[in-house]
């Protein structure tokens, strides 16, 4: 697992750390990796394909709607972009 240090933290954001880790019984080390996870992963955030699936769904998409697609689909490989 990776490690980090964090430098010149000021005394008020420190000591607000230890009471927010005290409030949920956890030493401040525990705290400041929840509060890292939480801001990259938050409860709430929905997934894209599951929010695509679920726009899918409420107009009334269906797997034959779909296989329209596949049929007028390009099937060679996209050519990389060119930066000449």
């Amino acid at each position: 697992m990776a490690m980090m240090t964090v430098r010149n933290i000021p005394e008020t954001v420190h000591n607000a750390l230890k009471a927010r880790a005290k409030l949920h019984n956890r030493s401040t080390e525990a705290e400041v990796r929840a509060i890292l996870e939480e801001a990259i992963n938050p409860a709430g955030r929905v997934p894209l394909g599951d929010a695509l699936a679920e726009l899918s769904r409420s107009i009334g998409l269906s797997n034959e709607d779909f296989a329209v697609f596949e049929q007028v689909r390009e099937k060679r490989a996209a050519e990389p972009m060119r930066f000449e």
